[in-house]
């Protein structure tokens, strides 16, 4: 098994503005959702802003999990990211409500990505002879990455053949193997410390877009209706920043030794489920969106973000981990918080207040849980 490096790795200035560009991606991807046909978005439209997001927020967890472990900081590595921002952009191109204009450019784009990472660790391989664990490992990341280029290449000649998109079979192909595989990397720990900032950067990056959606609440006029929003839109979001925040700096223990993938894979979907409330609190004021739908897509995009976050959980430190009794009891709050919303969809103000008073419960209950540590 490989030695921890002494020396902490620090979140590097491109690093940051690699991230920038992933957000930006998943920013433009969220528009697929504001065309609104029958009170609602369609199926297609729906499932098409899923797969995307996730196909994004892979590349993303590849590359983050490369630099982490084998990352110098090298011109080499550097010339590897510039070459990905580019590609991005193009997929950022072929993302929207007339993709199928696109859909080759973000294909092929999303295609040239993953063998880029690929070819990462292949090149890799040089600078780890002598040790077969490693040189293991990287050849079945490596391998891992072209599969799923090939599933992608399937994916575009499907669509050529019948004009039907199964983008869904490379992105979940992705994430199961993930899981499948996993073990094997228990041999080669992650510097955890410099993984979690690097998640964390992204969260926040994203709850930027957050803050951008909930400025709409300050509209309208200075009066009673645009403050009673525009102060519960805020604490929503309060809210859910400082339950992550409670998690990442008093909670998670990082300086654990683990492989870090499950940690990843969380927060692809704790990202999908931000975007999904930046998306539903945008709804909460359109009222060409049918009611029903909306609230049942904002509760439950906010119960997903919390399901993550306790998930997270397993990499508490000791003192604050989440035992059966707590779990249960959180359990039934997010019971009681889907029943109420979904019984009181008729009554907006009621509705809102609901929202902040779950959300306020959770950060409590998180925040005392972080205490234990201090007692």
């Amino acid at each position: 098994m490989p030695e921890n490096n002494e020396q902490e790795k620090k979140v590097e200035y491109l690093e940051l503005i690699y991230d920038l560009i992933f957000v930006y991606i998943v920013g433009r991807n969220n528009s697929i959702l504001h065309h609104v046909e029958g009170g609602f978005v369609t199926i297609e439209a729906f499932l098409l802003y899923i797969f995307c997001t996730l196909a994004v927020i892979q590349i993303w967890s590849f590359s983050t999990i490369y630099i982490n472990i084998h990352g110098r900081n090298s011109i080499r590595d550097h010339i590897f990211l510039f070459i990905n921002m580019y590609l991005l952009y193009h997929m950022a191109n072929g993302i929207g409500h007339n993709w199928r204009e696109n859909f080759y450019e973000f294909s092929i784009a999303w295609a040239l990505i993953l063998i880029n990472i690929a070819i990462q660790y292949f090149l890799e391989i040089r600078n780890q002879k002598g040790k077969e664990w490693a040189v293991i490992v990287l050849k079945q990341q490596g391998y891992i990455i072209l599969a799923e280029v090939v599933l992608i290449i399937v994916h575009i000649l499907v669509y050529y053949l019948s004009g039907v998109s199964i983008a869904y079979v490379p992105v979940l192909f992705g994430i199961i193997i993930s899981f499948v595989t996993g073990n094997i990397f228990t041999m080669f720990p992650v510097d955890f410390s410099h993984l979690s900032e690097r998640a964390m950067l992204y969260v926040v990056f994203t709850f930027g877009e957050m803050i951008i959606v909930i400025a709409s609440y300050f509209e309208g006029g200075f009066n009673l209706n645009t403050l009673f929003f525009s102060i519960v839109g805020f604490l929503i979001v309060v809210g859910l920043f400082l339950s992550y925040e409670m998690i990442y700096n008093r909670i998670v223990d990082r300086d654990m030794t683990t492989n870090g993938l499950t940690y990843i894979l969380v927060h692809v979907f704790l990202i999908l489920s931000l975007n999904n409330i930046s998306i539903a609190l945008e709804f909460m004021k359109e009222e060409e969106v049918s009611l029903l739908p909306k609230i049942i897509f904002l509760t439950a995009s906010i119960i997903i973000y919390f399901i993550c976050i306790f998930v997270l959980g397993r990499y508490s430190k000791k003192r604050c981990g989440f035992n059966f009794k707590f779990i249960a009891k959180m359990i039934g709050v997010t019971i009681v918080f889907a029943i109420l919303m979904i019984l009181l969809r008729e009554y907006m103000y009621i509705n809102i207040i609901i929202t902040v008073v779950y959300v306020g419960c959770i950060f409590l209950v998180l925040y005392k849980k972080s205490s234990n540590n201090n007692s």
